[in-house]
């Protein structure tokens, strides 16, 4: 048996506690649950992270990170129309293929809110670091329109609920998902 170095130990801690958080958020999400998933001990977890905010904003930033390279991706070379188009098109097949990815995006949320309440601003400012890199990421190829990056975050957003509240594809909430310019393949 092949032994795993501790960054990629690392990497499977994160992939594991974006599949856990995604599922029972940051609160209901236990650091032995993340462990027993990876298949190592509690204290070999913290020797890799020291403590379950750690691991939680290490799994929120991939979660940004991923999504922010797979709008870039889709829309590289690309500039308004087609640009909105093709990563709405990438948006829709990670919210399908991917839903933890979906789930992490709606738990870091919260997260934020329930830590804020708390006094943990730092917390806040770490997520919301991420999803500003996100927004740029967006804003650039949509001609830095602050109306049509305003409408595309708008319209993920409202596919982000439908899909974790679990509206099937069919249901009729669907039906005004269509925006005017860009029907097809827009979040």
């Amino acid at each position: 048996m092949v032994r795993m170095s501790a960054a990629e130990r690392r990497e499977s801690v994160i992939r594991a506690a974006t599949t856990e958080f995604a599922r029972g958020g940051y609160y209901g999400t236990s650091t032995e649950a993340i462990a027993k998933r990876v298949g190592v001990s509690q204290p070999y977890l913290f020797r890799l992270f020291p403590g379950k905010k750690a691991i939680f904003l290490a799994a929120a930033e991939r979660c940004v990170e991923e999504t922010t390279r797979m709008f870039a991706e889709a829309s590289e070379g690309l500039e308004g129309e087609e640009a909105l188009h093709a990563m709405g098109v990438a948006y829709r097949k990670v919210v399908s293929e991917q839903p933890e990815r979906l789930m992490m995006q709606m738990q870091m949320y919260l997260a934020v809110a329930a830590a804020e309440q708390e006094g943990d601003h730092e917390f806040g400012e770490a997520v919301r670091a991420g999803w500003m890199r996100l927004w740029d990421t967006v804003h650039v190829p949509l001609g830095a329109d602050v109306n049509e990056t305003t409408t595309f975050m708008a319209y993920g957003m409202l596919i982000n609920c439908l899909v974790a509240m679990g509206f099937p594809p069919e249901h009729r909430v669907w039906a005004g998902m269509e925006p005017p310019k860009a029907a097809e393949g827009q979040p």
